[in-house]
């Protein structure tokens, strides 16, 4: 379970983002850090039981600040990513952190590789079928809402633009994202 203090240090954080605030509650942030790798490890424990997944990874909470007009130096979320098996298997699963209902859940393929990719695209070039009764599935629906990505404008080179699956075929990334309440949701599911 999430507990209110790493809610709690996340809201203070975006209020005082700064490195001499950070450093003064560096104590209290290798807390709240150490209950969110504690999250994670539970997460990617209860994902074994139903997919083949290899590792988890809870991204730093400093921010890149090199090549960026944005100077704040900390992230104000914690954010994480679980892997499944490779390379028999692509994909995977991101949990993100924040308050005021800004936390999600994501699931899919982020920036596949252009092999991946290519190889997506063909698969729903011969028969989308299968993936089209899984989105198209109110209850499905209901739950995950539409696949995401960003997508070309028109048909990738090689791809008929006028394929009827075309939607899909331009997309460069295919995930599924579900806004939570980090609160609420957390601790009924743990």
């Amino acid at each position: 379970m999430i507990s209110e203090q790493v809610l709690d240090f996340l809201n203070a954080l975006e209020k005082n983002n700064d490195r001499v605030w950070f450093q003064d509650h560096k104590t209290e942030f290798r807390t709240v850090e150490q209950e969110m790798k504690a999250v994670f490890n539970e997460l990617f424990t209860l994902l074994k039981t139903h997919d083949d997944v290899d590792a988890v990874k809870v991204f730093r909470i400093y921010r890149d600040v090199r090549f960026s007009k944005n100077k704040v130096p900390y992230k104000t979320h914690f954010g994480g990513t679980i892997h499944r098996v490779k390379p028999q298997l692509r994909g995977g699963y991101y949990l993100h952190v924040e308050p005021d209902n800004k936390s999600f859940i994501a699931t899919g393929f982020w920036d596949p590789n252009k092999e991946d990719l290519l190889r997506i695209r063909k698969e729903f070039e011969v028969d989308a079928q299968e993936v089209r009764d899984i989105i198209n599935d109110s209850r499905f629906k209901s739950t995950w809402g539409t696949v995401e990505g960003d997508e070309l404008k028109t048909a990738p080179k090689g791809f008929d633009k006028t394929h009827p699956d075309i939607d899909l075929i331009r997309k460069n990334n295919l995930f599924l994202l579900k806004n939570i309440q980090i609160r609420k949701c957390l601790r009924q599911t743990f």
